[in-house]
């Protein structure tokens, strides 16, 4: 009888810098396979492709052009493509790819070249943020008609943006020490009041007479948010902050950093909650609130971590059926497993035997961040220096022992938070500021019928 490489308890990790990756089968998007039915989406008709929908300073955005953007929503929420679909996301669609429009015109004025490794690593940190191996996205996209470009062309705006927000701001982007010691007083002050993690999508409105188009594509966010779409991802493609390819995330904030509807809203919320769409300055926000605790204290178990992987020379995809080196490398973690003792012994072998794109140490880990629940539980209950069982995931198999373990207050906050956030209300300001002054002075056509 052929070795199966079915793992008895899958598991995965999408936390740190751990490359471990759930093992087939998967369910959802992460592995490629809608979360609602959404199989003919590429067979869908979409018409009027080639029309004209948009003229920005001359150039052209396509009927085409909102297709396909409106296709990258619904794959990665499950919605299912239809015309009817199109229709509704796309006065929203539209105006974001005029806005992105309007950027990448600004940022070729000023030379801004993004380029190609910056976006492979934008596209990584999307599928780390929401548990999909490496490649998974592009594959996804690919399986369902819509070209990578599409996704390519959103990042590099995007990435071209902030680059050019940087620049602009370099000069005001120097926190001072008394600037830090000011915010660190305040918190101080403030030490034992709930502070809460937050994540937003901001969608804005540029127009009056867009707030009714604004806050119907909320509510259809909200919809398919409350069905199981990947905030992170949603946040990526929709979100007009510069928090959107960090998956929306504010970070730990407090009631008075926020904008007051929010903070009313934030804390009446479970963790775990999406908010209604939220009238802010400047448009909508849709609120996640991801987590709650007092300022100055948040005791957390933190894990220290070293991994071995033994790489498939092709993917896994039945794991009854491996191919002979998919049964090598398992017979090979087997052996490391029985063989390994404690952190030293494994960072030896790791490094001797991990690809690149496998970290041996991923940092510490912060277990209650860790899912699937079984996967979490082990990391907490294994003698600390014994390996794990092998972990089998599509790309390989991983052996992993805990060097530590340990409860910390992780509640602190440090100087170096402090002036991330900073940095970041003073970039967002800029964003909207200049966003404000493009509009004002671009020539915007559109051609609502088509041309």
């Amino acid at each position: 009888m052929p070795t199966s490489l079915r793992s008895p308890r899958p598991r995965t990790l999408a936390a740190g810098g751990l490359a471990l990756l759930l093992a087939l089968p998967v369910a959802g998007f992460a592995a490629g396979v809608p979360a609602k039915p959404a199989a003919n989406a590429a067979e869908q008709p979409l018409t009027g492709g080639s029309r004209i929908a948009a003229v920005v300073n001359g150039d052209v955005i396509t009927d085409a052009d909102i297709a396909n953007r409106a296709r990258l929503f619904a794959i990665s929420t499950g919605l299912p493509m239809s015309p009817d679909v199109i229709v509704r996301l796309r006065p929203q669609i539209r105006g974001q790819l005029i806005d992105e429009r309007l950027r990448v015109q600004e940022a070729q004025k000023r030379k801004i070249i993004i380029q190609d490794a910056q976006i492979a690593g934008a596209i990584k940190d999307i599928e780390t943020r929401n548990g999909m191996q490496p490649g998974a996205l592009r594959a996804k996209l690919a399986s369902d008609g819509v070209s990578t470009r599409t996704l390519i062309d959103q990042i590099r705006a995007q990435l071209a943006w902030s680059q050019m927000l940087r620049d602009s701001v370099s000069d005001r982007l120097n926190v001072s020490p008394a600037e830090i010691k000011e915010q660190q007083a305040l918190v101080a002050a403030r030490a034992g009041q709930t502070e809460y993690r937050v994540a937003e999508i901001f969608i804005p409105v540029d127009d009056p007479a867009n707030t009714a188009d604004a806050q119907h594509f909320a509510e259809t966010v909200i919809t398919e948010l409350h069905a199981g779409a990947p905030f992170p991802l949603v946040a990526a493609q929709f979100s007009q902050t510069q928090s959107a390819l960090e998956g929306g995330e504010l970070g730990w904030v407090q009631t008075n950093q926020l904008d007051p509807a929010v903070a009313q809203i934030v804390t009446q919320m479970p963790v775990g909650a999406v908010s209604n769409p939220v009238r802010v300055p400047g448009g909508f926000s849709v609120i996640a609130l991801k987590g709650k605790r007092e300022i100055g204290r948040d005791l957390a178990t933190m894990v220290s971590l070293r991994q071995a992987f033994f790489a498939f020379a092709v993917p896994l995809t039945d794991p009854q059926n491996p191919t002979d080196q998919q049964r090598s490398e398992l017979a090979k973690a087997h052996a490391a497993q029985a063989s390994i003792k404690g952190c030293d012994q494994m960072e030896a072998f790791a490094k001797s035997n991990n690809t690149p794109s496998h970290p041996i140490n991923p940092g510490d880990v912060r277990t209650d961040t860790i899912n699937p629940p079984a996967f979490r539980q082990l990391l907490e209950t294994i003698p600390v220096g014994k390996p794990t069982e092998p972990l089998i995931s599509r790309d390989g198999i991983a052996v992993i022992t805990v060097c530590s373990r340990e409860q910390k207050n992780v509640g602190e906050v440090t100087s170096a938070e402090i002036e991330h956030r900073l940095v970041g209300e003073r970039v967002e300001m800029l964003s909207r500021q200049m966003m404000r002054d493009l509009h004002r002075k671009a020539t915007i056509d559109l051609r609502n019928g088509g041309v």
